[in-house]
């Protein structure tokens, strides 16, 4: 244990002048480190610590999404497809209509009951299909394993739209998770409120329908104009072209310099814009975005370039906000909020310091108790210790992990525990002089005595923080990042850095009386 590699003592000391470098960014001013960040090179340290909404403040939303709206449009959407087949299969009904969560046909014949049964097993894999009325009336509803199933993609998707939209705004390491059957909590830190829920309860549904023909018969909807609700527009019922055929979208202007939303459709939407423009030329074609129809302009050629302008009267930030929305995709399903918190920047602030000061109370104290406890070996870990406290904060910049309240808890218990590697390296190497070893002997045996009963201890606690990382969700996570990290850098300086200095400390002294 005496004898260290060279290639050991190289890689120590570039690990140790890397700690300090990277965790340099965490204590100067925000106007430095973004000075740094403008002016060096990208893989030069200038990353801070990201802080957590309980420090930085920021909003805490709780929504709730309206999944009994998307089992109606499963329902509506179900009707639809029926109706095509049915007359698909030449399958006569007298009545055909939507029943919660599911629909309900009455048959002309008793004869295509299994023929209608077997288009609904084609149409929705999870349904309960109930015959009665001598046969001619089925209903056919989605059981319970098929309402989940929508629920989740619901959620997961309404999630994953979210997390789009709030990335397009540049905040830094939100949480976004589901809580429940039907809710989503989202906390951002340095998100203001307000135009967080503007940017997120905008469902942001994209169609494109045909407006409907006076003389035409067909299912049909109105909608109110957004400029003027009280003018209604009937457009038909089946949207032909829909947002999810949006390849992107940015705000630009017109030829007048009013501000539009120019939008460039996939090649499956490239194909199908280009169909309709070109078999209803001289028609309107209404543009409808959640609910309102936001222009109806008149076809004049085929539109085959999948590129086009949605106009509407928007100001500038109006324009900006609707493109965001546009592309990072329409929620699956309304959301309201249930619960708001807004964290000011003074709290978050107040926070900070009373980590600060626990910390370094935390750090003062250890250091002294082992000054005392063990002199001059006291003193090399103390060092080790500031060299751990160095990695912990370089790796958390370099992982942009963010710190929250419970983290920096798990920094001061990590600076606390942090020296029970060298408490029991040098407790070991009293035993061994009490015993009449040397000074090379009692540090070698020291050494090699402890580190099993070092690893035991590392290990068992670095198992609890991967369990808590786990199992455990925001706050937690970020205590047991902190501790997880704490514990492998501490076993690092204890084995490495208070190493490395003991024997160049008795390689240089030569004495066989040890501080300890």
């Amino acid at each position: 244990m005496i004898q260290i590699a060279p290639w050991k003592i190289v890689l120590t000391l570039v690990v140790c002048a890397l700690a300090f470098l990277y965790a340099a960014p965490n204590v100067v001013s925000e106007q430095t480190r973004s000075w740094l960040q403008i002016n060096l090179p990208g893989w030069m340290p200038n990353k801070a610590v990201n802080l957590g909404l309980d420090l930085r403040g920021g909003a805490h939303l709780l929504y709730e999404v309206d999944v009994d709206l998307v089992l109606k449009e499963r329902a509506d959407s179900m009707l639809q497809d029926l109706r095509k087949s049915l007359r698909e299969d030449k399958i006569g009904y007298t009545r055909i209509g939507v029943i919660p969560g599911g629909v309900r046909l009455s048959l002309k014949n008793k004869k295509d009951g299994e023929d209608a049964r077997r288009i609904l097993r084609k149409l929705e894999r999870n349904l309960d299909i109930d015959t009665s009325g001598d046969g001619l009336k089925i209903d056919a509803v989605l059981n319970e394993a098929g309402k989940k199933a929508l629920y989740d993609h619901t959620l997961a998707q309404s999630i994953e739209i979210v997390r789009r939209r709030i990335d397009e705004l540049g905040t830094t390491e939100p949480i976004i998770q589901r809580q429940g059957d039907d809710r989503i909590l989202i906390q951002a830190p340095g998100a203001d409120a307000e135009s967080l829920k503007a940017i997120i309860g905008t469902t942001a549904k994209l169609n494109f329908h045909l407006v409907k023909d006076p003389g035409d018969t067909g299912a049909s909807k109105t909608y109110p104009l957004s400029e003027d609700p009280r003018q209604k527009i009937t457009v038909e019922r089946r949207a032909l072209i829909t947002g999810d055929m949006l390849d992107n979208a940015a705000p630009s202007f017109d030829q007048g310099g009013q501000p539009v939303i120019s939008f460039r459709l996939n090649n499956t939407g490239a194909r199908r814009f280009c169909d309709v423009t070109r078999k209803n030329v001289n028609k309107p074609f209404a543009i409808v975005l959640d609910n309102e129809v936001l222009s109806a302009p008149v076809i004049r050629e085929p539109i085959c370039g999948g590129q086009g302008q949605i106009s509407g009267g928007f100001s500038v930030q109006e324009a900006n906000d609707l493109a965001l929305l546009l592309r990072a995709g329409a929620l699956p399903a309304p959301m309201n909020v249930v619960e708001e918190r807004t964290v000011g920047p003074s709290l978050g602030a107040d926070s900070v310091e009373a980590g600060k000061k626990a910390s370094l109370i935390g750090l003062a104290l250890v250091l002294v108790f082992m000054a005392l406890a063990y002199g001059g070996f006291g003193l090399m870990a103390d060092v080790a210790l500031i060299v751990n406290v160095a990695l912990i904060f370089a790796i958390l910049s370099g992982l942009q992990a963010t710190l929250t309240l419970p983290g920096i808890a798990g920094i001061v218990l990590t600076i606390g525990m942090a020296v029970d590697a060298n408490v029991l390296i040098f407790e070991r190497i009293r035993e061994e002089l009490r015993v009449g070893r040397s000074a090379i002997s009692a540090i070698d045996s020291g050494y090699a005595r402890a580190m099993g009963t070092i690893v035991d201890s590392n290990l068992t606690t670095l198992i609890a923080a991967l369990i808590l990382f786990s199992l455990g969700t925001g706050p937690i996570k970020g205590f047991a990042v902190t501790l997880g990290v704490g514990i492998v850098t501490s076993f690092f300086t204890a084995i490495m850095v208070t190493r490395l200095m003991v024997v160049a400390w008795l390689k240089k002294k030569k004495t066989s009386v040890l501080p300890v």
